[in-house]
């Protein structure tokens, strides 16, 4: 879908160029901004690469396991059709602390090993709609709580800013709020689809 829309949006950038005499604007955007994007690139997979390093080594190192187990009382009222000291959970524990620490990226394979756990722990009767706690595992990858926004403070430093990290207390703000009210939206919808469930 998103090759698709990348498509319309440069067609159309060379559509209206070319109708109002901007071709060579045009040309020295993309040039210029084909260099920036690389250096984002780069500057990014520096900090995603440490922040999914030190993942990695709290992974085997057990730590993840603890923080599994710490975090079991509160994740088992979301999640209550799994295991509290599974595999799964320690997988939704990684997805959530990536997301905490601002790192989608990072977070992405975490949230996709989880939901495969998932689909083979619950086994739902009706297989071929998502379970309960796969969309509340979806709903807290998208509206994540985020108490470092690595990624965001990273573009930020990267375009200059003298102060990337004084976003905080609005991110804090944003992100709890969208966690909520995500939260609650799933649960109306969880019991509005009970009912319609044979």
């Amino acid at each position: 879908m998103m090759k698709w829309v990348m498509t319309v949006i440069i067609a159309l950038s060379l559509v209206f160029a070319v109708c109002t005499g901007r071709t060579a604007e045009l040309s020295s955007a993309f040039l210029a901004e084909c260099g920036n994007a690389v250096t984002l690139a780069i500057t990014l997979t520096g900090i995603i690469a440490l922040w999914s390093g030190l993942m990695r080594v709290a992974q085997s190192s057990g730590l993840t396991g603890k923080l599994a187990k710490l975090s079991a009382p509160l994740l088992s009222k979301l999640f209550p059709g799994l295991r509290k000291d599974g595999t799964v959970m320690e997988y939704i524990t990684l997805n959530i602390t990536a997301n905490i620490l601002g790192l989608g990226n990072a977070s992405t394979p975490f949230g996709i090993a989880a939901m495969r756990g998932i689909e083979r722990e619950e086994r739902s009767s009706h297989p071929e709609y998502a379970s309960d706690s796969m969309i509340t595992l979806a709903v807290m990858n998208t509206a994540s709580l985020q108490l470092i926004p690595t990624t965001a403070a990273a573009m930020r430093l990267a375009h200059g800013s003298a102060a990337p990290m004084e976003i905080l207390p609005c991110v804090w703000i944003a992100s709890v709020s969208a966690l909520s009210a995500a939260l609650m939206s799933a649960a109306v919808f969880r019991r509005m689809r009970k009912r319609r469930l044979p």
